[in-house]
């Protein structure tokens, strides 16, 4: 799982909870919430403590949980002071009742309360029965909301607990938690800005069922991915591989060797450079407008040097091939020297395991292959290839900036950071 301890330390979640069977995934989601550092303060629906009793949620945050029984003007144990305090409100689940009502205004629990209450943005995940939540009111409802400061995550089609399948499953808590972590971390310079990332490595096949590749995980690419997703970037990864559990948002191509990669990603780069569609013009009747952003390049994946020259069909057969057998390889052409890269911003990544001349090589890149930026790794028994954490320098033709060791995730924010002012 893509998350760093820690990385929401200082946010403040105010998470909502109505009366639905879903109830027991926030108490997930609400893990999560802790692992990565925030401060979660829980406010319940009468009906939702007929599915999870409040103590619950209180063992995991550490917190009491508001409701309409304990309201105190005492202290800051009310709507005002609570909404007041947080930086985000989620309401997870949220049912077709609570949907109907706030998009009337209408705040008769201390939850609907809090949402009236609270100014900034609000994050919602439905969560009802097929007909209900397909029902035009609830529908109508839901496009008042979009355009009233609340963020609408999508359903799930899955089987239902009423045992219909259809929409209405609320989405999975890592999607919340990253929606949510999203809304807290964006900021404008990687905000709608339209990002290409390769990774892992390329596969290049010798028949049908043996290839050639290397040890490349796209853990790398994976973390970077997800920074730029809660950065707030449009984020496109090209990849052999990435982890599984990464945010739904993200358009991943799958690719296997290099020729593959070299296509998707020259045509990705074309669509990058037309700009992305404000939010706005995404609404029904508003004015197209588009955000021109100059987009950004990051080359994490690891593309094969050296390419089969007699790649087979079928399998080679043992009997056929001999007590030996020579491969013949010819080079690869050099994707990233070869990519038009006028008009974006290029981060390549090197691997080197000689620390003697792994700076002189890196910097080399810089001139040789026109990128703007090359984040350098040195491979050794202490940052191996394929580990959960990892030590990269960021050089660029004006600065060599070695950044801290540590997970993946939070070097992908170094990275980001530095990539700000090249």
């Amino acid at each position: 799982m893509i998350i760093s301890p820690d990385f929401l330390s200082g946010k403040k979640i105010l998470l909502g909870v109505t009366g639905s069977i879903a109830a027991y995934k926030s108490l997930e989601l609400l893990r999560l919430y802790i692992k990565a550092g925030a401060e979660v303060r829980v406010v319940m629906t009468p009906s939702a403590k007929k599915f999870v009793a409040p103590l619950s949620f209180e063992a995991l945050s550490r917190n009491r949980v508001l409701d309409d029984e304990n309201e105190s003007w005492a202290d800051d144990f009310n709507h005002i002071k609570i909404s007041a305090w947080a930086d985000v409100m989620v309401i997870a689940p949220a049912t077709a009742n609570t949907i109907a009502k706030l998009a009337n205004g209408i705040a008769d629990t201390i939850l609907t309360q809090c949402a009236l209450a609270f100014p900034g943005l609000k994050l919602i995940a439905p969560s009802a029965n097929t007909n209900m939540i397909q029902n035009p009111m609830i529908q109508a409802s839901q496009k008042m909301l979009a355009i009233a400061n609340y963020e609408i995550l999508s359903t799930q089609t899955k089987e239902l607990a009423c045992q219909v399948v259809g929409e209405g499953a609320m989405a999975e808590p890592l999607e919340i938690f990253y929606h949510t972590a999203r809304i807290l971390l964006k900021n404008d310079f990687w905000e709608d800005r339209r990002v290409i990332v390769t990774g892992g490595g390329t596969i290049e096949r010798l028949d049908d069922v043996r290839y050639i590749s290397n040890f490349s995980s796209g853990k790398m690419a994976s973390a970077l991915a997800t920074a730029l997703f809660l950065r707030g970037a449009d984020v496109n990864l090209i990849a052999t591989r990435w982890e599984s559990d990464l945010p739904k948002s993200i358009h991943t191509i799958d690719v296997e060797g290099s020729a593959e990669m070299s296509e998707y990603l020259t045509d990705s780069i074309r669509i990058a450079k037309k700009g992305k569609l404000s939010k706005a013009s995404l609404i029904h009747d508003a004015p197209i407008a588009l955000i021109q952003k100059e987009p950004f390049l990051f080359m994490a994946a690891a593309v094969s040097d050296y390419l089969p020259t007699h790649p087979q069909s079928g399998k080679l057969k043992k009997e056929m091939l001999g007590e030996s057998w020579n491969i013949e390889m010819h080079q690869n052409t050099d994707l990233i020297a070869s990519l038009n890269k006028e008009g974006i911003k290029t981060v390549a990544f090197k691997a080197e395991t000689d620390p003697a001349v792994a700076l002189l090589n890196a910097q080399n890149l810089l001139e040789r292959k026109k990128v703007d930026a090359v984040c350098l790794n040195v491979i050794d028994e202490t940052n191996p290839f394929g580990g959960d954490s990892n030590l990269i320098d960021f050089i660029t033709p004006s600065r060599n900036t070695r950044l801290p060791k540590a997970d993946k995730l939070s070097v992908a924010f170094h990275i980001l950071a530095q990539a700000e002012s090249v």
